[in-house]
């Protein structure tokens, strides 16, 4: 008897497994592995040794230098108390290029490499830049069709352009869910092939006409780059920006089984190697007065976008509505690169959580809370 149920339940876990797979769902088995069966129910700031991935390889490291005050005032007890809540790992203060706050917790420390998550996307629109500049395309305004001949036949995918991309104006029929085991987003990041999941997806709309945050834009954006440039896009990372920045270490960049980045996300570099590139927002395009990318392009970045409500511009979140204007990379858990202009700063967060509370226009509050804070220094 006992013999017999167990047959019947290995007969039901088999039919099980073999409908996941038909039904196209078997990334599942991924995704269950490095989620729940470790205790989480979602990506992790250090999964990036869990999926293959190419080096963003370095040149001749330039070292952030220190402040004269690098790390001789406390944080205040509500920024400690908030920072370990949300559970960060990294918290950097950088002004007129200087480090003026540097912590690490959680065995983390200045070459502790964690997930990017969306704050790629900031990096795939300024690989975009580049690949302009260097005449590989046209300009913003091109169509994604002349890099993939068979959006031209479809009557909403015609008139689809990397600027739409950019700026999260696709038209596509896309869900942003973050929870949701069976949806797009998970597959997108725990599937075995971007191009599979990328180009079964159906346009809703025209493009351009409704902001719409959606992971599929800069994936697509940067399989036109990759295209354009005929090199993946982590070796043009680490010539056209990794090198030239002198970021300190080497970075990875998840792919899919095939070898493709997921330019949705997923760069695996450490809290000052990302300030660097706010730092090349910051400066226009420019480090140490050389010009990396056009500084027309990076003010269509910065500039929020008419569809977006103000919040958006070309793979950059922004807030102008506040009294101290900012721009910011976002990735998932609060992953933070804060550009305040007016003060020469840049605030780098990584951690695991993120303050749910929201302002207005469902922008992360406590990024104000972060520049409040971090102007507490620079008065000092």
């Amino acid at each position: 008897m006992a013999k017999k149920i167990l047959n019947i339940v290995l007969l039901m876990i088999a039919g099980i497994i073999l409908t996941v797979y038909i039904t196209g769902y078997n990334y599942l088995f991924r995704g269950i592995r490095l989620t729940y069966l470790r205790g989480e129910t979602g990506p992790t700031l250090n999964d990036g040794t869990d999926f293959p991935s190419k080096t963003i390889s370095r040149g001749n490291p330039k070292p952030w230098p220190l402040d004269i005050n690098y790390n001789k005032t406390a944080l205040s007890p509500e920024l400690e108390k908030h920072l370990k809540e949300t559970k960060s790992v990294s918290f950097l203060i950088i002004q007129h290029g200087k480090i003026l706050q540097e912590h690490y917790w959680e065995n983390y420390n200045k070459a502790t490499p964690g997930n990017s998550f969306s704050m790629a996307n900031t990096i795939t629109t300024l690989l975009l830049g580049k690949a302009i500049d260097d005449g590989r395309i046209e300009s913003i305004n091109q169509p994604f069709s002349t890099f993939y001949q068979e959006f031209s036949n479809d009557k909403f995918g015609k008139n689809l352009t990397l600027a739409n991309l950019a700026s999260m104006e696709t038209g596509l029929d896309w869900k942003n869910d973050y929870k949701n085991p069976l949806s797009q987003n998970a597959e997108l990041y725990y599937g075995f092939s971007l191009s599979d999941i990328i180009f079964k997806s159906k346009f809703k709309q025209n493009p351009g006409e409704q902001f719409e945050y959606q992971s599929i834009a800069p994936q697509l954006l940067g399989f036109a780059v990759g295209r354009a440039v005929q090199m993946p896009l982590s070796f043009y990372a680490s010539a056209k920006l990794w090198k030239p920045l002198g970021m300190e270490q080497n970075a990875k960049w998840t792919t899919d089984d095939l070898g493709i980045e997921k330019s949705f996300c997923c760069i695996h570099s450490n809290a000052r190697d990302f300030a660097k590139i706010g730092y090349l927002l910051l400066n226009k395009g420019k480090f140490e007065n050389i010009p990396l990318i056009n500084e027309n392009f990076v003010d269509q970045m910065i500039t929020p976008t008419e569809h977006s409500n103000g919040t958006y511009g070309l793979g950059l979140r922004i807030n102008y509505d506040t009294k101290i204007h900012h721009y910011y990379m976002h990735g998932l858990n609060g992953q933070y690169v804060i550009i305040v202009p007016e003060y020469d700063m840049i605030i780098v967060r990584l951690g695991n959580e993120e303050s749910p509370e929201k302002d207005f226009k469902n922008r992360p509050k406590e990024i104000e809370f972060y520049i409040n804070e971090a102007l507490k220094f620079e008065k000092n």
